[in-house]
């Protein structure tokens, strides 16, 4: 009798690279933010695998980056604009509420954006009070036509991607980076 062949799971950080090559297989997705076209951040790892022409390392300027998102997107590109940490994304809020959120309600365009951030690690260092909030309830209450979603274990990562890709709506993704580290703890692959 031959033996059970064994299921092997794929962490949470392989099904976030999982998930943006599922992405980039769009000819109209367009990859943005601070640490997508050079390394940076913890997400920056996820998107290295990428072909360098689908990412736009943007400046610290996320208000600016936000409001090219949204040009991009009226203009037939789906932009997934990422925010390394909710923080970031905070000072993007006047983008994302007053026009990404609320332009289908005045204008009757849908601009569609993927934004993706994260709640960041403590350990082994920790960011600091100005880097380590999740203002994912605080958002949702401010948002209208935005669908909100945590990816809290890493068998919700590929279909919350896949529904965000297919959606008429736009998505806000919430990772959080304790969960790129594999089942033993170490951190996410580095080169």
């Amino acid at each position: 009798m031959a033996a059970p062949a064994l299921e092997l799971k794929r962490s949470y950080f392989d099904e976030l690279c999982a998930a943006m090559s599922l992405l980039a297989a769009y000819k109209e997705v367009v990859f943005m933010g601070q640490g997508v076209g050079v390394a940076g951040t913890t997400m920056s790892q996820t998107l290295e695998h990428l072909p360098p022409h689908k990412r736009l390392e943007m400046p610290v300027a996320e208000d600016m980056q936000m409001g090219m998102a949204i040009g991009m997107a009226l203009d037939g590109l789906l932009p997934v604009c990422i925010f390394p940490r909710w923080n970031f994304l905070l000072l993007a809020a006047n983008q994302l509420i007053n026009h990404l959120d609320r332009m289908p309600l005045y204008s009757g365009y849908h601009p569609k954006v993927i934004i993706r951030t994260a709640i960041p690690s403590k350990y082994p260092f920790n960011p600091g009070p100005q880097h380590d909030d999740d203002f994912t309830d605080a958002f949702r209450a401010m948002a209208r036509t935005i669908d909100f979603v945590r990816l809290d274990g890493a068998t919700s990562v590929i279909a919350a991607y896949e529904k965000a890709i297919l959606s008429k709506r736009c998505t806000l993704l919430v990772e959080y980076t304790d969960l790129y580290r594999n089942a033993r703890g170490n951190a996410a692959p580095t080169k």
